[in-house]
């Protein structure tokens, strides 16, 4: 796409921090950083989002995650955990497919917490799913 901001990234058309780099992804630094070493994995192919993107690129992805960059992130940053998101559509800023691998750290103040209020919705939400299609 020629108005896509990470395709001009991934073409050195725009300048970015890159960590990691083959033939399928670039990996580069969040602009925007939650915690420190804030990541962002971008197929080198434009892809929208989950629903159109080859299985061969989630794999590798994950695979590069879980063997190159969250030990790096657990060696040289001192990261206790990673917390690895996808948005699509709404909460995708931008129409490329990338996920975001956020290095958590104890008092890091990023949130994903339990809340009980939300028990009470459980049953009716399953009945939904639950219904046959």
């Amino acid at each position: 796409m020629n108005d896509c901001i990470f395709c001009k990234i991934i073409k050195g058309e725009l300048p970015s921090k890159t960590v990691y780099e083959d033939n399928l992804i670039k990996v580069i630094m969040n602009i925007n950083p939650s915690t420190d070493g804030h990541l962002l994995i971008l197929p080198k192919e434009h892809y929208v989002n989950i629903m159109d993107i080859k299985e061969e690129i989630i794999t590798h992805s994950f695979q590069i995650i879980r063997d190159v960059l969250y030990p790096l992130l657990k060696k040289n940053l001192n990261c206790e955990g990673l917390t690895i998101a996808e948005n699509n559509e709404l909460g995708q800023e931008i129409r490329h497919f990338h996920i975001h691998l956020t290095p958590r750290y104890p008092d890091d103040n990023v949130e994903y917490k339990y809340d009980e209020t939300k028990l009470s919705d459980i049953e009716e939400v399953y009945q939904k799913l639950s219904e046959k299609q």
